[in-house]
């Protein structure tokens, strides 16, 4: 059947077309395999939080902004996944990790503040930190040391 054929035949030419907008709209007929996560497991339970973030005004000094520490139950691999699993944002595109040993480093991953850089240290399953270096603005460094300190009370 020619291309005129077609064009002519308006019954060929709607089942083409209804075709073509079923796969548009269906999309990929094999079925997309997410990435495994590469990164660190840990344990969940009742977590101990300690989190910084420092002005840095120079090399040797910074300015403390903030300093809180929280205790709660939770499952720290969920946020690693999320971490780990950090989108490009505008025209910042995130690095994947790089492992060495215990630690993960991101050259670039892209947060809501902008391009920072990242070191998770693994010390345990029950145990990290993490270091976000930002020179978006003002230069400044989050570090959150993180530890578990036991099951959690209501049985999750």
């Amino acid at each position: 059947m020619t291309a005129g054929n077609c064009l002519t035949n308006p019954k060929i030419s709607f089942r083409g077309v209804v075709f073509v907008t079923l796969l548009m709209v269906a999309g990929p007929i094999t079925p997309s395999r997410a990435e495994p996560f590469e990164g660190p497991s840990f344990r969940q339970g009742m977590w101990h939080f300690v989190r910084t973030i420092d002005l840095v005004l120079h090399k040797k000094t910074g300015q403390r902004l903030l300093q809180r520490e929280t205790t709660r139950c939770v499952d720290p691999t969920h946020a690693m996944m999320a971490t780990f699993a950090s989108p490009s944002v505008g025209n910042c595109v995130s690095a994947k990790p790089e492992k060495v040993k215990n630690r993960y480093t991101f050259a670039n991953r892209c947060d809501f503040t902008g391009p920072v850089s990242t070191v998770i240290t693994v010390h345990s399953e029950e145990a990290y930190t993490e270091l976000n270096a930002s020179s978006a603005g003002f230069p400044k460094t989050e570090l959150v040391v993180a530890h578990r300190i036991g099951d959690c009370q209501d049985g999750r």
